[in-house]
Parts: structure tokens; C-alpha cells; sequence
């Protein structure tokens, strides 16, 4: 006779079927409970694109306090645990030197402090820097791009606005002591890195385009205030080198590698991303920093941008964003195969664009002295851009669409993610891939719509008839894509929505370049939808990012609350939090046409070359 223990069991196998049920509903129920909930951050309310309009300037005032703030609580933080060395580490109340242990935190953050007008972090800052000094172990080497931007454009940028004597002798004292970086192969470029002691130097033959080509402006700000002819020619020598080389393989875009014995591309990688993304910047800022007078750096940007507007700008495939990528195995004869990866990085390229289109006559070309045409001719299968280009009615206008679509874009990584913050890289999916269910279609050689054919074919359909018939504004501009936060359900087993692109490196550094691109959007074209983006993007910082002693990075933008890592970068207080403090307040202390943001958002006075100058800079 069977126990009552073994009825029982096999009772309940008799009901297996609704047991199993039952489990599977308690299942679904806790998923569902646990999932959205968990995941979506507190202050994710409703649409996320749904801006007011109105929002009064008392309100504008009081979010730029709270930013000030925010820069006191991660100053001060630095101060009591970190100084004088170069970053707090924010988990640990330690610091680290990873950029010649000489305090850049400080450095970086002078105009920062000046422009909120702190006057006794400021003053101790100042101290600091009085004291500092250039020099190094034996065995390390300070890294030129990263001394330079941070270094030299934080000390010039302060002297600029404060006429503190004791920044420029710093800023003059630190050039000369970089010096020995031009040295090794003829002056043409510099070499990664000089040990400030020794004056060795070290870096390989073949060189990143944006770490050799990124000091036009903080060394033509340093002649003009010194009038020292030797550091205009260190200027003049790099961009007279990037202006002779051979492009016509790239379209007129400088490629990412260098040969810096020969000045010649070493290859024909275009990006606008991590390695060039400052060398195409600087040839704009050059050209607007020197009173508009270096021509051939002008050219040069509106070669590079022809490009960008041409044959790296793409549509995703149902959610209409506009995106930039960067394409490679370029050949005379072909633009080269996107990759459909973005970074972060390149969010700096709509606010260039914007600032380019605000600041230079795009629609009269004739005024800046040059012919589209006749840039284009000798560009063999590139020259069908500049002619595309020529056909549209408004340069200006592609150039301000462009900016908008793709700061729309980088937005819209940021509000897709359960933080609030944006992942550091994204590679977006073409249409035909079954993964992530689309449909197949036409596509070029690489996969993906170039953004300026489907410009070219809503024109047609403005007038006729086509998939974008009716539309106001050409695709992937306007589109008032809805974010599509996850769940981490749909995370870990796949899209689940379309979101159109997947998360490549998903960390997020405190980066500075969609706000900065939101701060000039704000002021070019006083949309407030902008200045909006950023102060959710600052709310999503203070909820994520904030640590007890100042703010952290995040290991990963996909779950909330965010993983921390101990860094502070010394670029969060000098560009990410004066970027959205300059957002918010209504003054304009640095306007668009009187002052260059290098590109470590370090502003330098516009200024003009007097005779006695040009003279003795051999200008022409």
C-alpha cells in the first residue's frame, strides 16, 4: 500500500499540466513587476522628446546654479583628496597622474572657475599653478595632444580672461619645454610624447592625425599674445604640411594615419571619432580664431565637410536617425565601406557643423573666395559630391540640417538608456540583417542609406511622388524619434523593439561632446528644445553619476542605478559641466563670433594679425 506522502505526489502529477501554469503565470507576473520598473530611471516620465516651450528664465537661472554646484561639489572634492595631482578618483577619496602628475584638474578648470566667477577656488587654483612645475621621471613622457588642449589651452584661455601674467609666462614656460617634439623629424609634425626633463622624446613613425595636428590654435593664441615668431611656425609648419599633402585618395578628407617622416597619409581611414575627430575641428576654429584670414584651412574645412555631408552621413533603417560613421579601404575610384559604428566622441561634429554654418557666408561661397566647382574637379569620384552639394538650394541649410539630425541622434542615445547617459560607442544596423528584423531592401556597396541620397531623392518626392512624400524636412531630420529604453529582459535577449543599433562599448566617461553640440545648437538657433536635452542629460548625471566626493564615470550607461568606476576626468569639469553651465545661463560670455572653444572647451578671443605682426611672421 502506497504512503500518503507518495498519493500526494502523484495526486499533484495528475494535475502536472495546471501546476506548470500556474508556475508560468507567478514567472510572468514577478518579470514584469521586476523589468520596466526596475530599469526605468525614477525621472523617466512620459515622452521624452516632449519639451516645453516656455520655460521662464528664473528657472534657466536656478538650473545653471545647480550645475555651479555640481562643478563645487567635484572641485572641492578634487582639492580635499586629490591635489596637486592630476584626478580625484572618486570611489577610492585617491587620485591618479595619468597626465604628467603636474595637477591638470587645476589647470583645466581655471576658466571654469572664472567664467562662474569663484574667486577663492579660483585664487588657490592660481596659487597652485604659480608653484607648478614641468618636469618628470626619467622614465615617463608627457603626452603633447593631451598637454596641450589641457595644459596650454587652460592656462592661455585663463590668461585670456583674466590678463593674470603669471598664466602666460606658465603657458610660455610649458611650449618651450614641449618643444623638442617637432625636432626629431624635421619640424613637420611632433612625436607622441618629450620628457620635459630630459627633452627625449618618443612616439612611432606613424602618427594619429588629431594628436599631430591639434595645436593650430592654442599655438597661434600663444604668438599672438607673446609675438614670438617660433610658435607661429610650429602652427604654420603642421598645417602647411596637412594643405600640400595628396587627398584625392580620401575625397579631400585627411585620413587618421600619418607618416611623420614623410607628411604624407599612411593610410585611408576616415573618421571624425577617436584619433582625428580635433584635426578636422581645428580647421574651422583656425580659420574663425585668426580673424578669418588662413584661407587654405578654410578650404580644407569645407573640403572635409563635403565629404562628411556626401559619404559618411547615414539613415537607419526604421527609426529614420541620422548618423555619422567612418569608412575605410578607400581607393580612387570608391568612397570606401562604412562600418556603421558611432562614438560618442563624434558628437562634437553637429555642433561644428552648426557653428560653420552660423559663422560663414555657406550660400554665397563667392565671398569666402571659393568655387565648389572647382574644389571638386580635381577630386576624381569625390567630385559628384561637391556637385550634389552645388545643386541644393541652401549650403547653409544641408550644413544646419546635418547638425540637427545627428544632435537629435546623440540625444536620443542618451534618452534610450535606462540611465539616462549615453554609451561610449554604437554600431547601427542596416537594413537586410535578420537579427534585428528588418526587411531587406536596395543598399550600396558596405550596407546602410547615405543620408545624401535619400536628401536627394525627398527632394523628388517634394514635388512627385515617393517613399518621403509629404514631409517637411529631408530624412532623418525632424523625425521626433521616440526614446526606447529597455528593459534588461530585452537587453540581454536582443532588441526586442528595433531601437536600430546595439551598444558597443557601453561605459560611459563623463563625456562633454552631445552637450557641447547642444550648447551651440541653443545658441545658433534658439530652439529651447536643446537647452532642454541638456538639463535632462544633467539630471541624469547628478542621479547616476554622483558620488560623495564628486562624480563618477560608469561602467555601463545599461542598467540604473549605474555601475561607477573611480575616475573623475579632468575634461568633466572643464568642458561637460561649462558647456551646460554656458547652456543655461542667459548671458553669452563667450559669443559664437568672438571667441574659439579649442577643443578642450578652453575659449580663445577672436583676434586679427596687425602689420608688424605679419611682417614679422612672414603672413602673407
Amino acid at each position: 500500500m502506497l504512503n500518503p506522502r507518495t498519493l500526494q505526489i502523484l495526486q499533484l502529477l495528475r494535475h502536472r499540466p495546471f501546476v506548470c501554469a500556474g508556475i508560468f503565470l507567478v514567472a510572468i507576473i514577478f518579470l514584469w513587476k521586476a523589468g520596466p520598473h526596475e530599469y526605468l530611471p525614477k525621472s523617466f516620465t512620459g515622452d521624452q522628446f516632449a519639451f516645453p516651450t516656455n520655460t521662464p528664465t528664473k528657472v534657466w537661472d536656478q538650473r545653471g546654479e545647480h550645475v555651479k554646484a555640481a562643478f563645487l561639489h567635484a572641485y572641492h572634492g578634487y582639492e580635499q583628496n586629490a591635489a596637486p595631482h592630476d584626478e580625484l578618483t572618486p570611489l577610492s577619496s585617491g587620485f591618479s597622474d595619468e597626465f604628467n602628475g603636474w595637477g591638470v584638474t587645476t589647470v583645466d578648470s581655471l576658466d571654469t572657475m572664472l567664467l562662474m566667477k569663484l574667486d577663492g577656488e579660483y585664487s588657490r587654483a592660481l596659487k597652485l599653478v604659480s608653484e607648478m612645475h614641468f618636469l618628470m621621471p626619467s622614465s615617463e613622457f608627457a603626452p603633447f595632444f593631451e598637454t596641450v588642449i589641457r595644459y596650454l589651452g587652460g592656462l592661455l584661455s585663463g590668461y585670456a580672461i583674466s590678463k593674470d601674467q603669471v598664466l602666460l609666462a606658465r603657458a610660455e614656460e610649458l611650449a618651450d619645454k614641449l618643444d623638442p617634439v617637432f625636432d626629431k623629424y624635421g619640424g613637420m609634425f611632433p612625436v607622441f610624447g618629450v620628457n620635459t626633463d630630459s627633452k627625449e622624446v618618443v612616439g612611432p613613425k606613424i602618427g594619429a592625425l588629431a594628436e599631430m595636428a591639434s595645436l593650430q590654435v592654442e599655438y597661434l593664441y600663444l604668438a599672438k599674445a607673446t609675438g614670438e615668431k617660433r610658435y607661429f611656425d610650429r602652427a604654420n609648419n603642421v598645417m602647411s604640411t596637412l594643405a600640400s599633402a595628396d587627398l584625392h585618395k580620401t575625397g579631400g578628407m585627411m585620413p587618421i594615419a600619418w607618416n611623420l617622416t614623410s607628411g604624407v597619409p599612411f593610410d585611408s581611414h576616415l573618421s571624425v571619432g577617436a584619433r582625428a575627430d580635433s584635426a578636422h575641428e581645428y580647421l574651422l576654429k583656425q580659420y574663425l580664431l585668426t580673424a578669418q584670414s588662413n584661407k587654405k584651412s578654410l578650404e580644407m574645412y569645407i573640403r572635409a565637410t563635403t565629404h562628411i555631408l556626401t559619404t559618411m552621413l547615414y539613415v537607419s533603417p526604421t527609426r529614420h536617425l541620422l548618423y555619422v560613421t567612418d569608412t575605410s579601404t578607400a581607393t580612387f575610384t570608391h568612397a570606401g565601406r562604412p562600418t556603421h559604428k558611432m562614438e560618442h566622441l563624434s558628437c562634437f561634429l553637429p555642433g561644428l557643423l552648426a557653428l560653420g554654418a552660423h559663422t560663414l557666408p555657406l550660400d554665397d561661397p563667392a565671398a569666402l573666395g571659393l568655387d565648389l566647382h572647382a574644389l571638386g574637379a580635381d577630386m576624381g569620384w569625390a567630385a559628384r559630391g561637391y556637385e550634389t552639394l552645388a545643386r541644393q538650394p541652401s549650403l547653409r541649410e544641408i550644413h544646419l540640417w546635418a547638425a540637427a539630425g545627428l544632435a537629435d541622434t546623440c540625444y536620443l542615445l542618451y534618452a534610450d538608456q535606462p540611465t539616462g547617459l549615453a554609451p561610449d560607442e554604437v554600431i547601427f544596423k542596416v537594413q537586410g540583417d535578420a537579427r534585428y528584423g528588418l526587411k531587406d531592401g536596395k543598399w550600396m556597396e558596405g550596407g546602410g542609406r547615405r543620408w545624401i541620397d535619400e536628401v536627394e531623392a525627398w527632394r523628388v518626392a517634394s514635388t512627385g511622388s515617393g517613399t518621403w512624400k509629404g514631409r517637411r524636412l529631408p530624412p532623418g531630420v525632424g523625425e521626433d524619434a521616440k526614446p526606447m529604453v529597455y528593459t534588461e529582459l530585452e537587453r540581454t535577449r536582443g532588441t526586442g523593439r528595433g531601437r536600430d543599433y546595439g551598444g558597443r562599448k557601453t561605459d560611459y566617461p563623463l563625456r562633454p561632446e552631445t552637450i557641447e553640440s547642444l550648447y551651440i545648437m541653443w545658441r545658433v538657433t534658439k530652439e529651447t528644445r536643446w537647452r532642454e536635452m541638456g538639463w535632462r542629460i544633467f539630471e541624469a548625471i547628478e542621479r547616476e553619476t554622483r558620488t560623495p566626493i564628486g562624480y563618477a564615470s560608469l561602467k555601463t550607461v545599461e542598467i540604473s542605478p549605474g555601475i561607477k568606476t573611480d575616475s573623475m576626468p579632468s575634461y568633466f569639469l572643464s568642458e561637460t559641466l561649462k558647456y551646460l553651465y554656458l547652456m543655461f545661463i542667459d548671458e553669452e560670455p563667450f559669443p559664437l563670433d568672438a571667441w574659439v572653444f579649442n577643443t578642450e572647451a578652453h575659449p580663445l578671443p577672436i583676434f586679427s594679425w596687425d602689420q608688424a605682426e605679419k611682417e614679422r611672421f612672414g603672413i602673407a
